[in-house]
């Protein structure tokens, strides 16, 4: 599907969440044309997948190593560089790329289909739940513990609880003791 077709549709997408996924499933196809590995969704657009909404987030964050190919599929669909952001005013859309990659080889991504041919890789779940686990614990942030216990009551039975729990045993992440904890309240 040609550029400026998907750019309408996104244009005439009421929702927001729906509009973010296709700018990033635009972008992985444009990256995918050049022979470039997909993006990956992470942040608070992930949270607003997982959580079918209940949190949003006005700007993208993806996960992506190599800058100079995303930086010239973002500028060929007319964003353009402010600060850390990339914006798109006539999209009203912002996207940030805080990483490189995804923290170890093995963490899992869900594809998620956007219509029209198009989809984009998100964050998986554990990893998610690991992340907003450490801003909780490390940020002192309210809104993200009741994420993750929502998340977790939620996603209870297609959690990779032994994935889980090693992810969050590691001492970069140090949260095993809190995700324990919510468990025994979720009860898997």
């Amino acid at each position: 599907m040609e550029t400026q077709k998907i750019i309408k549709i996104i244009k005439n997408t009421e929702s927001p969440l729906k509009r973010q996924l296709l700018i990033v499933a635009l972008i992985t196809k444009l990256l995918e044309t050049i022979g470039k590995d997909p993006p990956i969704v992470i942040g608070g657009c992930a949270l607003s997948y997982y959580s079918r909404e209940v949190y949003f987030t006005a700007d993208i964050d993806l996960a992506y190593g190599n800058r100079e190919a995303l930086d010239a599929v973002l500028r060929s669909i007319d964003f353009e560089r402010q600060g850390r952001y990339w914006v798109h005013e006539g999209l009203k859309m912002a996207i940030e790329v805080p990483t490189s990659d995804l923290a170890g080889e093995d963490s899992p991504v869900e594809i998620v289909e956007v219509g029209e041919g198009l989809r984009c890789l998100m964050i998986g779940i554990e990893d998610l739940i690991i992340d907003r686990c450490n801003a909780w614990k490390h940020w002192k942030s309210e809104t993200d513990g009741e994420m993750v216990e929502l998340l977790m009551r939620r996603y209870q039975s297609d959690l990779d609880w032994s994935y889980l729990e090693k992810k969050a045993g590691q001492p970069e992440n140090d949260t095993l003791s809190d995700i324990l904890e919510i468990k025994k309240r979720v009860g898997p």
